[in-house]
């Protein structure tokens, strides 16, 4: 099990709930280092004087805020403690409001939040279903790495999901962003159900396993083929995005969506001759596509095939399976 990078106690009340906090998410983005071109020395930065350029130690630096006429102001470690909110053991649950008010811009990262020690489990599986039952959740303050964090205490999958925010002035108004925000009541209603329509034909159910980070993926594929000293074809540009009628594009999205989704229903309840008709055709697909399809057939070598290529091989083993 991972290490709670916070423990402490879930207090609402006069009822206290020893728990432990983990990080909910973590990326996979490649990381790189630095070197010098054409070695394989890395790079390294040393902290200097912008005007001496004299190295200066660690333990020479202080922190400093610059005011609005561009001077600075120094702060030194000691004066920054004192200000720092007081450190406390306990997550303090202070309102509980509707889930479905807080507007997803307000949430900035999210942990688990778990029970720690005996006697922990019931309180803790009381309030995760109380909360739960009501469609509710509750807005919590604690500190954390010397900073104090608004946060939401929601469930999620039979346990308690903490989601620390942002909070009210940190959020931009849209007014502050966008000068001209558009209007829709310049908006027909033709046009209106033709959108409503296109998004209706492309409703599904909500699978994040089917939504992934392509560009890791490749990135991940360059660096092992580089290391094997095997060629890697890269991708195909998308063609740039055209203005178009909005009318006109909107009707030819629905009609394309309606085919697909025919096509689809069609290859479900068809026999073997209609299954292969149901199949969009792979000149219709993109490469990333294709190069998705190659990846769940397991085909050898992709990361190095063209667009030809990949169309070929994708037959080959879609014949093969068909013929097993």
């Amino acid at each position: 099990m991972p290490r709670a990078i916070w423990t402490g106690t879930l207090s609402f009340g006069l009822v206290s709930i020893p728990v432990g906090l983990y990080p909910a998410t973590q990326e996979h983005e490649v990381r790189f280092h630095q070197f010098e071109k054409g070695t394989t020395s890395r790079i390294r930065y040393r902290r200097v004087n912008a005007e001496t350029g004299e190295e200066v130690d660690y333990s020479d630096i202080v922190k400093g805020a610059e005011l609005p006429d561009g001077e600075y102001v120094t702060l030194t470690d000691k004066e920054l403690e004192e200000v720092e909110p007081k450190r406390t053991k306990a997550i303090e649950i202070n309102d509980f409001v509707d889930l479905a008010a807080v507007d997803p811009v307000h949430y900035q990262k999210s942990y688990y939040l778990a029970p720690r020690g005996e006697g922990a489990g019931k309180p803790y599986a009381l309030l995760a279903a109380a909360i739960d039952k009501s469609g509710r959740a509750g807005v919590a303050s604690f500190v954390l790495r010397n900073k104090e964090h608004l946060a939401v205490i929601r469930p999620y999958q039979g346990i308690l999901m903490l989601e620390t925010m942002f909070f009210a002035d940190e959020v931009r108004s849209v007014k502050s962003v966008i000068d001209n925000p558009p209007d829709a009541k310049s908006l027909s209603k033709r046009d209106l159900d033709m959108a409503a329509d296109l998004i209706g034909s492309m409703t599904s159910d909500w699978e994040p396993e089917k939504y992934r980070d392509r560009y890791t993926e490749r990135v991940n594929e360059l660096v092992a083929a580089k290391s094997k000293d095997e060629k890697f074809e890269t991708g195909e540009e998308e063609p740039e995005a055209k203005v178009v009628d909005l009318t006109a594009a909107l009707k030819a999205s629905v009609e394309r969506a309606r085919k697909s989704g025919g096509s689809a229903k069609s290859g479900k309840s068809g026999g073997k001759g209609e299954s292969s008709k149901s199949e969009p055709e792979l000149a219709d697909l993109s490469k990333s596509d294709l190069y998705d399809l190659a990846k769940s057939l397991d085909i050898g070598g992709r990361s190095g095939m063209n667009r030809k290529d990949l169309e070929q091989a994708i037959r080959d083993a879609q014949s093969t399976q068909a013929a097993s």
